[in-house]
Parts: structure tokens; C-alpha cells; sequence
């Protein structure tokens, strides 16, 4: 799992085609921006949570991203 520290305006890339902006920071919630194609499918976690297996991430043992499914801190 790649962990980063972004401010309000900055930007991850993942890919050529998905662009992450931290949009705002409140004191229990990031808002995030998403630029994908609109063909590629983005989720909230609970949204599928049922439907797909979690995953466990490394070093961790915490919920990891899903087949299909971006998750993005």
C-alpha cells in the first residue's frame, strides 16, 4: 500500500488516465476529486462491501482495494 501526504489543491496521479485531487480536508473527512474515463467503474467501499471478498493488505491486516474497485486516501 503506497501512503501519501497530500494538501487541498495537490494532486496524485495513478496510471495515464486517473487523477486524485484533494478537493478539502474537514476535521472527519477528506473530499476527494476523481478524474477516470468514463468507463472505468469508481465505488465507495460500502457500496460493495457484500459483493466482493476483502482482501487483506500488507503489513496491516486491514481492508485492502478491491478487483474493480479504487480506493483512494
Amino acid at each position: 500500500m503506497l501512503v501519501l501526504s497530500r494538501k487541498p489543491g495537490e494532486r496524485i496521479f495513478i496510471g495515464d488516465q486517473v487523477a486524485v485531487t484533494i478537493v478539502r480536508i474537514g476535521p472527519n473527512t477528506v473530499k476527494l476529486g476523481i478524474e477516470a474515463p468514463r468507463d472505468m467503474n469508481i465505488v465507495r467501499e460500502e457500496l460493495c462491501a457484500g459483493a466482493l471478498p476483502k482482501v487483506p493488505a500488507a503489513n496491516t491486516g486491514e481492508a485492502e482495494s478491491r478487483p474493480g474497485v479504487r480506493v483512494a486516501e
